[in-house]
């Protein structure tokens, strides 16, 4: 741990391109299943705007689809047309005229193969099918996550580059939004991600084979978003460092540390890791589980910051996971909804210090 002279590394800033982070703790996306037609409702505004209250450096939306067929569930977010982005637009006004020191980032998504899902608390779980509301998937290959939807209908090279266009069109808008950062999801098996594992990455052609292969509509994309995006604005790519199926041949570390390198050389301002999604496997959930993905990552890169999650409520193991170099930030989902100012906790147990909003800090700080 760091002496008592030294300020903890979860309280000191981080420059992502022409972004200053007041800190290094990042909110990460959660799925949050209440828009309207891809429209953020009065859900958005309340839910982003208490999670910059607790002064997180950075908070970053759920997931957010570049096309309709691109939610997960008819509930999801949008960023496709007009409509989303008035509406996204309000929500960013709120959140940073009442917790102006956090940054907002938005994540911008596609389902792929899983899509067309009701929502987690609906009546009836499961596939939706075109005629009660959902639609049919489209995904790298014809195939489903676990047969547990109809096989996704394979992408030809138009649909390829018409889903290029989608990708950076929506960065396009994030940046008209006002959003001081994107992140492109490129993991848990949605559509990038299943280009990546050949556990669901069937193709033949120039997308499909070997890694060089699998990688390339990822990266493809990547670039087709840095492109749409003014030059101070950052791109940040969350991925899975492991699909947990070495045993099959999966996506494993070493294909996580060639991806990063690959974003790196293309100008990704920092990379956030996960795990797991393109097929069922035994997951060792317990505090950290996830890091050694993000210390791998950060030994392969040049410069690249790189943000580790899963299971890093611990505010002195979050800590940690920083001073030893795992990592160069940490990400916290649903740590965040059960403590929605862990902040003020982490800064309380390791001596940090946190800028609150003015209606908070006079009484508590």
């Amino acid at each position: 741990m760091n002496d008592q002279n030294t300020a903890p590394r979860l309280f000191e800033p981080l420059d992502l391109r022409g972004l200053h982070l007041r800190n290094r703790i990042v909110v990460s996306p959660m799925c949050m299943y209440s828009a309207v037609d891809g429209v953020a409702s009065a859900w958005q505004h309340v839910h982003l705007g208490s999670l910059a209250c607790s002064g997180a450096g950075l908070v970053i939306t759920e997931a957010t689809a570049v096309e309709p067929r691109g939610r997960i569930t008819p509930n999801c977010l949008g960023l496709w047309d007009d409509a989303c982005e008035s509406a996204l637009a309000r929500v960013v006004e709120t959140v940073k005229a009442v917790a102006p020191a956090s940054a907002l980032g938005v994540q911008l998504a596609h389902a792929g193969r899983k899509a067309s899902h009701a929502r987690p608390w609906s009546a009836k779980r499961g596939y939706v099918e075109p005629d009660d509301g959902g639609w049919e998937s489209v995904g790298a290959s014809a195939n489903s996550y676990e047969n547990i939807a109809p096989p996704a209908h394979a992408m030809s090279l138009a649909d390829l580059d018409a889903m290029r266009d989608a990708f950076g069109t929506a960065a396009g808008r994030a940046a008209r939004v006002g959003f001081d950062l994107v992140e492109m999801h490129a993991a848990h098996g949605y559509l990038l991600s299943s280009f990546l594992s050949p556990l669901s990455n069937e193709r033949t052609d120039a997308y499909g084979g070997s890694l060089e292969n699998r990688m390339r509509f990822p990266l493809e994309c990547f670039d087709a978003m840095r492109a749409a995006m003014p030059d101070d604005l950052p791109l940040m790519v969350r991925f899975s460092g492991t699909d947990w199926r070495d045993d099959i041949g999966g996506w494993s570390t070493e294909d996580s540390v060639a991806f990063a390198i690959e974003l790196e050389k293309r100008g990704c301002d920092a990379v956030d890791v996960s795990t797991g999604g393109n097929a069922k496997a035994e997951y060792p959930v317990a505090p950290g589980f996830q890091v050694p993905f993000a210390a791998a990552v950060k030994k392969g890169v040049e410069s690249m910051p790189v943000v580790a999650v899963g299971e890093l409520d611990d505010p002195r193991f979050a800590e940690d996971v920083l001073e030893r170099g795992d990592a160069d930030a940490i990400a916290i989902g649903r740590g965040f909804l059960r403590d929605p100012r862990w902040p003020w906790r982490a800064a309380k147990e390791l001596g940090g210090e946190l800028e609150l909003v003015d209606q908070y800090a006079w009484c508590v700080s």
